[in-house]
């Protein structure tokens, strides 16, 4: 093997062991010496052959750890969500609206797409509440608590929901409280099983879980619907109608019919909690409030002022 044909094997052991994700290899000084001198197209002396000892082979050495701990190391690669298959048909059946609302609980929980979804020990979660609410609020997907007790709204964002829900002069059981997403997207677990933090759901797992949420508002029939977050407004309106939560936020909108006020999640306000930012949302309630009739007092509309 000549010292060419040489350099093309190192080359081509170099190139693979690139694809495996080798980062460094350490190879003998005359064959550096013989490919710097190659790069630059500077002719190159050719060693003089050793007639009792075979043409050296290139090797490559793991290089110690030292060598190495300055280099960056690769990133993770992001957790994939999985593909899903198209959205499921919702026809509700005749009846009340304690029956249609059973049946949807029932194909809601059992549907495939959903529990292939749902780690162990988890739960589907579907809307709750008053089914004659005039008030219907939609948040994006359930979070540790809520996939535990299969009900949306139950963690620390819940609870200010409900503070919030009650500073507009009625309680968590007058209004109806869904999710765009029947469970909690997927992230990897930490070493006991479990999720560790949340991310928002893909255009595609929110698209699977809409006709689901179609379906509890034409049960509901809410004069108003309240999406909390850009990712909830996103569900609703689509992503092209919503650049920033800003540019759509406290602001009349309409969903199927129905006219949609979106204002902040309440986790915003639970990193946010400013003055401004929660007279922000509580002014888009205000109006959520003289849309359905509800009285307004005085100290009401000073809230935060």
């Amino acid at each position: 093997m000549n010292a060419r044909e040489q350099l093309l094997a190192v080359a081509e052991e170099l190139q693979r062991l690139k694809g495996e994700g080798v980062a460094s290899v350490t190879v003998e000084e005359s064959t550096l010496v013989a490919l710097r001198a190659l790069s630059r197209g500077a002719p190159r002396v050719e060693p003089a052959p050793v007639p009792s000892k075979p043409a050296p082979e290139v090797k490559f050495v793991a290089p110690p750890r030292e060598a190495t701990a300055f280099l960056p190391k690769a990133a993770p690669p992001k957790p994939q969500a999985p593909a899903m298959p198209p959205p499921a048909e919702v026809t509700l059946p005749a009846g009340t609206k304690q029956e249609q609302f059973a049946w949807l609980v029932a194909k809601v929980t059992g549907d495939p797409g959903c529990v292939a979804h749902v780690r162990p020990g988890k739960k589907v979660v579907v809307g709750v509440g008053n089914l004659d609410a005039k008030i219907m609020f939609v948040g994006e997907a359930p979070g540790a608590e809520e996939e535990i007790q299969g009900e949306p709204f139950v963690g620390p964002a819940g609870q200010l929901l409900n503070k919030m829900i009650k500073a507009m002069g009625i309680e968590r059981s007058d209004v109806y409280i869904g999710n765009i997403m029947n469970w909690r997207p997927q992230m990897e677990t930490g070493h006991g099983g479990e999720q560790i933090g949340n991310r928002p759901p893909t255009a595609e797992e929110m698209c699977y879980c809409l006709p689901y949420l179609r379906a509890q508002i034409a049960i509901v029939k809410p004069a108003v619907l309240v999406a909390l977050g850009g990712t909830a407004a996103k569900g609703l309106l689509g992503a092209d109608a919503v650049p920033t939560i800003g540019a759509v936020k406290g602001r009349w909108h309409d969903f199927g019919g129905t006219p949609l006020m979106i204002t902040y999640h309440p986790s915003y306000l639970l990193r946010n909690q400013s003055n401004r930012s929660k007279r922000s949302v509580w002014e888009d309630l205000l109006q959520v409030m003289e849309r359905v009739g509800l009285p307004i007092s005085a100290k009401q509309r000073a809230f935060f002022s």
